[in-house]
Order: C-alpha cells, then sequence, then structure tokens
C-alpha cells in the first residue's frame, strides 16, 4: 500500500514522504481497516517534529485518528465485523495517512450513521477533548460564560460547539476575518478578532466586568497569561495544549488571590485509567450528532498526495476547522 512515513524528525514538508509500505497486519485485539478518511491533527505536527508526548520508533505514518472501513479482525475481536464502518484512534506505526490503518479494538467505535466519513473521521480526538474538559474538568453549567481560544480551528471548533450545546454564551478569539465568520457560522455568540482587538478587555466588557467562567485554551504562553486577567471569581481555564510554542509557567499567586482554578487535562490518560467513560462519552456524541447539535467542519479533503502540504498548513496556523486525507465531507 502508499503511506506517508516519518523516517527523520523535523517539519512535516520536510520529513513527510509516500512510499509503497507493506500493508499492516492485526495483532491481538486489533483491526485493519481501509482509510475513509483522516484528519489533520496537531499531535501528527509535534509527532513529526518529535515534540509529542508519545514518541512513535521511526519510520511510522502518522494520522492519529480516522474513520475506516474493518477489512481484517485480529484474534479476539468480536465487538466488530469487516464491512463495519468505524472511528478512533490509529495504532502507530500504521497510522491514518495511508491506504490502509491498524486500529486497536479498545480505542475503536462505531461510526455514527449521522456523520459523513469525513465529519466522523473528526469527531474522536477533538470532541472527545471538548466533552471531557468542559464537562468532567471544568463541570460547565447553563448561563456560564465560556471563552474559546483558537476557536475556528479543529479542536476550538468542537469546543464552540459544544459549549452551545450545555448552554454557555460563547466568546470565541480568532486571528483574522476569515476566521471571525467561521467561528460565527459555527455559533459563537460572540467573536473576538485578536489582530485588532484586546481579548482581555472585550471579555470584560461583554461581562459586565465579571470574566469569564470557563476559558478553553489549547493555545498556551502569553494567551495563558492573558487569560488570567479576564477571568471570573471561581472560574477555570483549562489546559488542553500548547500550540503557540511556550509552555507557561502559572503564578500559583495569582491564581489564589484571584479564586480561579488551573485544570488540566491530558484526554488520553481517559483511555488508560477509565475507558468505560471515553464509551459513555462516544454515546453522547452520537447521540448529539443524531439530534444535530454538533457536526464537525470539515473545511476542505485532500487526496493522499496533499497530505503532507495539509499537515505543514495546520502546523503554519493557515488552516479552519479540519483538514481531512480521504473522503468528501
Amino acid at each position: 500500500m502508499k503511506a506517508w512515513r516519518i523516517n527523520e524528525l523535523g517539519e512535516p514538508k520536510d520529513v513527510m514522504r509516500l512510499e509503497e509500505v507493506p500493508d499492516p497486519t492485526p495483532g491481538a485485539g486489533q483491526l485493519v481497516v481501509k482509510v475513509l478518511a483522516s484528519p489533520a491533527n496537531f499531535p501528527d505536527v509535534l509527532m513529526a517534529r518529535g515534540l509529542y508526548q508519545v514518541k512513535p520508533e521511526l519510520p511510522f505514518t502518522a494520522g492519529v485518528e480516522l474513520c475506516g472501513e474493518v477489512i481484517a479482525l485480529g484474534e479476539g475481536v468480536d465487538a466488530f465485523q469487516v464491512g463495519e464502518r468505524v472511528i478512533g484512534g490509529a495504532a502507530l506505526p500504521y497510522g491514518g495517512f495511508g491506504e490502509l490503518a491498524l486500529m486497536d479494538v479498545a480505542t475503536t467505535f462505531p461510526a455514527p450513521e449521522a456523520l459523513s466519513d469525513a465529519e466522523a473521521s473528526s469527531l474522536y480526538i477533538g470532541y472527545q477533548t471538548g466533552w471531557f474538559a468542559l464537562h468532567r474538568r471544568a463541570h460547565i453549567q447553563p448561563g456560564e460564560t465560556l471563552l474559546v481560544h483558537a476557536a475556528a480551528g479543529g479542536v476550538g471548533s468542537a469546543a464552540i460547539q459544544l459549549g452551545k450545546a450545555a448552554g454557555a454564551t460563547v466568546i470565541g478569539v480568532v486571528g483574522g476575518p476569515d476566521k471571525a465568520e467561521v467561528a460565527r457560522k459555527l455559533g459563537a455568540d460572540h467573536v473576538i478578532d485578536r489582530h485588532t482587538e484586546d481579548f482581555v478587555k472585550v471579555v470584560k466588557e461583554l461581562t459586565g466586568g465579571k470574566g469569564a467562567d470557563v476559558i478553553y485554551d489549547p493555545v498556551g504562553g502569553d494567551t495563558y497569561d492573558r487569560s488570567t486577567k479576564c477571568i471570573a471569581f471561581e472560574g477555570r481555564i483549562l489546559i488542553i495544549g500548547f500550540a503557540g510554542g511556550r509552555i507557561q509557567e502559572a503564578a500559583l499567586n495569582h491564581s489564589l488571590i484571584k479564586n480561579y482554578s488551573i485544570v488540566g487535562l491530558h484526554w488520553g490518560l481517559y483511555n488508560m485509567l477509565a475507558p468505560e467513560l471515553v464509551k459513555e462519552c462516544h454515546a453522547e456524541l452520537t447521540r448529539m450528532a443524531a439530534e444535530g447539535s454538533i457536526k464537525p467542519l470539515v473545511s476542505e479533503t485532500l487526496s493522499l498526495e496533499q497530505v503532507a502540504d495539509g499537515v505543514q498548513r495546520l502546523a503554519d496556523g493557515e488552516t479552519v476547522g479540519r483538514v481531512v486525507y480521504g473522503a468528501k465531507p
């Protein structure tokens, strides 16, 4: 089969190579799937750079989540059948950026019927992350104000929809007018263009000086530092990631004085320590997709030959929603 392999570490455009590789063989508890769709995620960028917490042995094929059609079952797999459409995480080194991929049955789920292949491929990581962050970690309540950074991106777009579904007033922060329009279409009640506006000032104005009850931060660095200036009394700042490149150091005296919480989320730990909660979340997300309250934003689809370019544009902050290899939305 053909797949994009990373043989050395660096920028995706420099280290990803489209190669002929052996077809994967399922081990015990594994599935081989024909890849129907696989979105670019920031962990794919970090793994190419060697900066992710998971460091696959070289060479490997990236593409950490996907939607696929089951074509082979490993020993002991009876939860799925050949021909079934599934979503979930890829089992590296056979990631989603190839014609075939390997999946572990423990992190594989039925694809929601309400979603296309491209949409379904984009549900697993971003929406699970958002749901666990908002509901398990921040315990968001109807009527609260949610501030979402990088609101037009894959993770941020999911947080907007999940926040609205939870009954929150959602403020999205984006970079540029095109991304602002995307955030509005996703349902954000207010959108702030950080290139032309000070989000701290605007959030205070919109909340009557109170600040945001929950801040969803996949950016880190300076974005986190400034978020502490517009967090509400008993507010929660969710630490989702560090796409901005700098891992900030929290001033704990400030958290004490202003009475807010700094709440981390490592969603992958739930797969390890509480997999039953991941299954419950998948059932809830499937229900929400069926009722139309969530729908992953697929901004463009890529042929196999275009994958490295798409991953690099994600790395450079030039994409909105999900850029997906494979099926049409």
